[in-house]
């Protein structure tokens, strides 16, 4: 046996420690009757190498105070043999315990952030651990995926992206503000007051207000200020001085109607429902004409000197409208309403930060921002990096009441059926009752252009105009329906999404929580004064009214993006057979068409179409 040996037994020969051999002659009978070694060397000792050895051993003639220095060293040995072990035990559970915990918060930092970004899983009040993306058209979502990875390669010129396609754009030019010397300084024989208290959002009690001004003119009132009424779908109650500089507005309109901010004291104490001074939308319907006005509500005006017009929204029809009422809404929409320096500062901030604090200042940020428009930079930048400071605002119609009252099929199953089923029976029982009696199925709804667009839908969109996927984009109208199930077709294709929770701080927003129409005054500062504007609806109020003033005060150069609903609808339908290059083709003309510039059409809105005479002037040169 060699001498190096770690332990060796044998009890022929002997046994063998480090280099001391234990001969069976060195054992003796205890009394039981088994062998014991006369140094009485510990049982569990394992370890002796690195002993000296003298070719002694330890037997019954060995002296005791050589055997008790042998049984020091082993039993140091043994110590540090156990401290060891232990250290790497302890090691072992350290490394695996950190494994475990970076594992879990990888598992939860993947994907976007819910709260981050805003989202609404379908109102309920859990978070699921594992999202799985809703998907309608996965083939396109793969062509578009690998489209997307082929132009990120290529450094191509994609300037025309953010440009008005239409040069003929320019040669319309604002002029709702110019002073009709016709009108000025008439004598007005005046009528008495109207309250007028609108209802709706935001951009609904906008309208509102300059159809307001507008009948204040046409019975030769005095237009008291517009009081908002508090929803219980918007849950917010501010009032016109809390949006809007009251100041500005009566002074700018001065020369063309008269503007209190209260009804005089002696009129304060009247009943006027008693009296019958109050008109709702019963007695005066939606989009009525000029002479509904003037057969039902002068009158009464004359005999009581006050009317009312409860619950007033979009009641004043677009035509047949005298000019001057034309040129006097335009006036003020896209003039005398100014937000306040509040909205105004922190709107700023806003811009800025999509931006990344390259304050590119435009006619949109003078009309909207005011005295807080970012300062122009002070250095020259790098025109050929200026492109990644560019951004697209969204504004993506995908809500809880929205998509349920669409009565479309988003692809979720019955699961999701039943869910939105059970939202309309709570929320919209009288389209439970129509849906009974109705044969129309979700499918041709889709085909009809009557879904609004998921967030895969707009991001095949895109895709399709060669926007790359390194976009910035701001998206307004965040909660989405369905939360991160979703977006994720969109964030894998667009991961550039921002809202205004994600740049403001906490306390930057603050004095707007709770307040929708405050907070959706912000949304539309961001989407106006954009480098290019999207929607997934035209039909939306706030999509409509930013892209009127983006029409108004872009001099050209504000482009907007409208999808057809209807022919993308058709398009989509062939997601299994359409190649890619036949997608953009068809997705792009449809986009063009939508960009053509023309003058706007009988009956439809001013705000969203303001190239018309009294609001926008055609240059001839």
């Amino acid at each position: 046996m060699k001498s190096g040996s770690f332990l060796s037994i044998n009890w022929e020969f002997g046994m063998v420690v480090g280099n001391v051999k234990i001969m069976p002659s060195s054992l003796k009978k205890n009394r039981y009757g088994r062998h014991s070694n006369v140094c009485s060397l510990p049982e569990k000792s394992v370890l002796a190498h690195g002993l000296k050895s003298d070719g002694g051993y330890c037997g019954a003639a060995a002296k005791g105070l050589e055997c008790g220095k042998r049984h020091m060293v082993i039993w140091k040995h043994l110590r540090m043999l156990g401290f060891v072990l232990g250290l790497m035990t302890s090691f072992f559970v350290l490394d695996s315990l950190m494994l475990s915990v970076i594992h879990h918060l990888s598992a939860r930092s993947a994907g976007p952030s819910r709260k981050t970004m805003g989202f609404e899983d379908g109102g309920r009040g859990y978070i699921v651990e594992k999202t799985k993306a809703k998907m309608m058209y996965r083939r396109l979502d793969n062509l578009a995926d690998k489209a997307l990875l082929m132009q990120n390669e290529v450094q191509n010129d994609e300037n025309l992206l953010w440009e008005e396609p239409a040069r003929q754009a320019s040669r319309w030019k604002p002029c709702a503000n110019k002073t009709n010397s016709l009108y000025q300084g008439q004598a007005v024989n005046h009528t008495g007051f109207i309250l007028v208290s609108a209802n709706g959002g935001l951009n609904q009690q906008r309208v509102a207000v300059c159809n307001a001004v507008a009948v204040a003119v046409l019975l030769n009132a005095t237009l008291v200020l517009p009081k908002f009424l508090y929803s219980s779908v918007w849950k917010d109650s501010s009032q016109f001085g809390d949006i809007y500089q009251e100041d500005y507005f009566i002074n700018l309109l001065k020369d063309d109607v008269r503007i209190v901010k209260e009804l005089p004291s002696h009129l304060n104490s009247l009943d006027i429902e008693a009296i019958g001074s109050q008109f709702t939308d019963m007695d005066i319907m939606k989009e009525s004409k000029p002479i509904d006005f003037v057969k039902i509500a002068l009158p009464v005006l004359r005999r009581n000197g006050v009317v009312h017009f409860l619950g007033f929204g979009n009641r004043l029809a677009f035509d047949p409208l005298p000019y001057k009422l034309q040129r006097l809404r335009c006036k003020c929409n896209f003039h005398a309403l100014k937000f306040v320096p509040q909205i105004q500062e922190v709107g700023s901030l806003l811009v800025q930060r999509i931006r990344r604090h390259n304050s590119m200042v435009s006619k949109l940020d003078a009309q909207l921002l005011g005295d807080h428009m970012p300062k122009a930079p002070t250095t020259n930048l790098d025109t050929s990096s200026q492109g990644s400071f560019k951004y697209l605002a969204l504004h993506m119609r995908f809500e809880t009441d929205m998509v349920a009252y669409s009565q479309c099929d988003f692809g979720g199953g019955e699961k999701e059926w039943n869910e939105l089923q059970a939202y309309r029976e709570i929320h919209f029982p009288t389209l439970v009752m129509r849906m009974k009696n109705e044969s129309i199925s979700p499918s041709e709804l889709r085909m009809l252009g009557r879904c609004p667009l998921t967030p895969e839908e707009a991001a095949l969109m895109l895709s399709a105009l060669g926007f790359k996927s390194r976009t910035y984009i701001y998206l307004a109208g965040s909660h989405i329906y369905g939360g991160q199930s979703r977006m994720l077709p969109f964030t894998k294709l667009y991961p550039n999404l921002v809202t205004k929770e994600d740049l403001l701080t906490p306390s930057e927003l603050a004095p707007f929580r709770n307040f929708s129409s405050r907070l959706a005054a912000l949304d539309f500062i961001a989407c106006a004064t954009s480098d290019v504007f999207a929607m997934t609806d035209s039909g939306s109020q706030l999509s409509s009214l930013v892209s009127g003033y983006r029409v108004y005060h872009g001099d050209g150069q504000a482009p907007t993006l409208r999808p057809n609903k209807k022919r993308f609808a058709k398009i989509l339908s062939e997601n299994e057979t359409i190649s890619w290059d036949q997608f953009k083709d068809r997705v792009t003309k449809m986009i063009d068409e939508g960009h053509r510039v023309r003058s706007r059409r009988w009956g439809r809105s001013i705000y969203r179409q303001p190239r018309t005479p009294g609001c926008m002037c055609k240059d001839s040169s």
